[in-house]
């Protein structure tokens, strides 16, 4: 006689540090799985803090509130469906990463997780420690192994809750985007079903949480790596997997398939849902930002629009005796395209004040760098002046290019509460903008159509705060640049790798000097979305006084 077995998986958005929301929307979730008569809901891993606390959830009173909600989740959810939902544990002296099962008013089973993530965004060695590899626990007579993320990374768990009778694996996850990372997790999680051959359902989050963006992709394979169900990216789901046993093991029935985006559109994703949420877990609802007609600011406007819509965006133009007439005309171009909130403040006065004020310290001296510092510093000032006063975050507009070596003035354009360009280089920037132009969803606010100017996308860039100034004059071209950025910073190769790849020596030795010594502005600059598993913050870690150069 067949066997049944209707699992919901619940790809939702939790909020760090707001367990009451959570539980509510654990609780929600929990109620539309009832009414459609499902055995079990199961929720990601660490739900009910949200995840990446960090050190948050290592806080006593923070902990011990969660696990108390866990508890009293069970009892409201004792007339239905089991839940499964993620959460601290704390058991003798260890504390624990733990996959909660709920049936019939109490916590039926707790699975602690073993193997704990310690690269890149990942702490989880200082945090928590390691739980010992358990058995599967029992849902209407279904035997189910639940490793939790990255346990399911690692053949061992998967292969003892095998050998211990699970008949399937529901793995729990709290995974977060970076380019590319979909087809890792399906390669990983096609060796866990072919090494076991039980049916497996890979269940993500999404939602943004500070540089993280979860983008959800949760998916159900059957034995020998058929793929069964594919949710979408980035939005919340919720889904029916359907399983039956016929007598020769656990199958997961056919189900819809999400079309997955290319990479283009989902790091412009990242990029709109990082913001939004940073905005909206922040409790801000506005923001504004310097538009000087250049690219960076253009990309920025256009994923604020996206992301919060035009009535909730303020632009600035704050022009200097540098700024070209076909720059004004831009930055007023694209505001109109845009639809948003468009305002000119020239920094002239100011600038003036500044220097009469400074002038008596100065004499004898030449003009340099200080004085470009001072105009750029001037807008950050006056920028971060319209965000007190009217209560909306201000952006800064930094690409990876920028951020890398240096090109951007502390407490000038690095200014600013969030980046949302942060982790994508310059040259991404231009094929980003292009690609927006050319493309239009459903998730973005903005209008469609051509909303980047041409004539922005193709002049030379500058930061404009000296005559006829171009970025070029203190860099290499941006294709020279980033690819030499991209091997010493993504691939971490070393000098003579990069000359081996036919890069002047001097050139890249040069980039490499500019990467350490600008490590102090990366220590002090706006968090934003992680693209790629190097970015800078948590996922590249140097130490602000460095003398080591490599010498080859």
């Amino acid at each position: 006689m067949a066997r049944n077995f209707r699992l919901m998986v619940a790809q939702l958005n939790p909020v760090v540090g707001d367990i009451d929301g959570n539980i509510a929307k654990a609780r929600a979730a929990w109620a539309k799985a009832r009414e459609a008569g499902v055995d079990m809901l199961a929720l990601p891993e660490m739900f009910v803090t949200g995840y990446n606390a960090q050190d948050l959830v290592s806080k006593p009173v923070f902990h011990d509130a969660a696990i108390d909600a866990v508890k009293a989740l069970a009892l409201e959810c004792a007339d239905g469906p089991a839940l499964g939902i993620g959460g601290p544990a704390v058991e003798g002296d260890g504390f624990y990463n733990a996959y909660y099962v709920l049936q019939r008013g109490e916590v039926s089973a707790r699975v602690l997780k073993h193997h704990l993530p310690n690269e890149t965004v990942f702490d989880e060695v200082r945090i928590f420690d390691s739980g010992p590899m358990s058995g599967p626990y029992t849902v209407k007579g279904l035997r189910i192994g639940s490793p939790i993320c990255e346990d399911a990374w690692h053949a061992d768990v998967t292969e003892t809750l095998q050998e211990s009778g699970a008949e399937i694996l529901l793995v729990p996850n709290g995974s977060p985007y970076y380019r590319g990372k979909h087809e890792t997790r399906l390669n990983h999680m096609v060796g866990r079903v072919v090494e076991t051959e039980l049916p497996l359902i890979y269940l993500n989050m999404v939602g943004g949480q500070d540089d993280q963006v979860f983008d959800g992709g949760s998916f159900a394979l059957n034995p020998h790596g058929a793929l069964a169900h594919q949710l979408g990216v980035f939005d919340e789901e919720l889904r029916i997997i359907e399983l039956e046993d016929k007598g020769e093991g656990w199958k997961i029935l056919k189900g819809d398939m999400a079309k997955l985006p290319d990479e283009w559109e989902q790091d412009y994703r990242v990029m709109v849902e990082g913001l939004r949420d940073y905005l909206g877990k922040t409790g801000f609802k506005k923001v504004l930002l310097g538009l000087s007609g250049g690219i960076d600011s253009a990309i920025v406007a256009t994923l604020a629009v996206d992301a919060l819509g035009a009535e909730n965006v303020r632009c600035v133009m704050l022009p200097s005796e540098y700024t070209s007439q076909a720059s004004l005309d831009d930055a007023k171009d694209i505001a109109r395209r845009l639809g948003c909130h468009y305002d000119i403040v020239p920094i002239k006065a100011g600038r003036d004040a500044v220097t009469e004020t400074l002038a008596p310290l100065f004499e004898g001296r030449e003009a340099d760098v200080t004085e470009e510092n001072i105009q750029s510093r001037l807008r950050g000032l006056l920028l971060m002046a319209m965000s007190n006063k009217f209560g909306e975050m201000l952006l800064t507009t930094g690409n990876k290019s920028e951020v890398a070596v240096g090109y951007a003035t502390i407490y000038g354009d690095m200014a600013g509460g969030y980046n949302p360009i942060k982790d994508l280089y310059k040259t991404r920037v231009f094929e980003q903008c292009r690609w927006r132009n050319a493309n239009h969803r459903a998730w973005m606010q903005g209008p469609s159509g051509q909303v980047i100017p041409v004539s922005i996308i193709d002049k030379p860039p500058s930061a404009e705060l000296r005559p006829d100034q171009k970025d070029e004059d203190s860099l290499p071209p941006y294709d020279v640049l980033d690819d030499i950025l991209e091997r010493l910073v993504d691939k971490d190769q070393s000098v003579a790798d990069c000359v081996d790849a036919g890069h002047d020596r001097d050139t890249v030795k040069r980039i490499e000097h500019l990467i350490y010594i600008s490590e102090y502005k990366r220590f002090q600059s706006a968090p934003g979305p992680r693209l790629t598993p190097s970015a800078f913050w948590l996922d590249r870690r140097y130490p602000i006084v460095n003398r080591w150069r490599d010498p080859s």
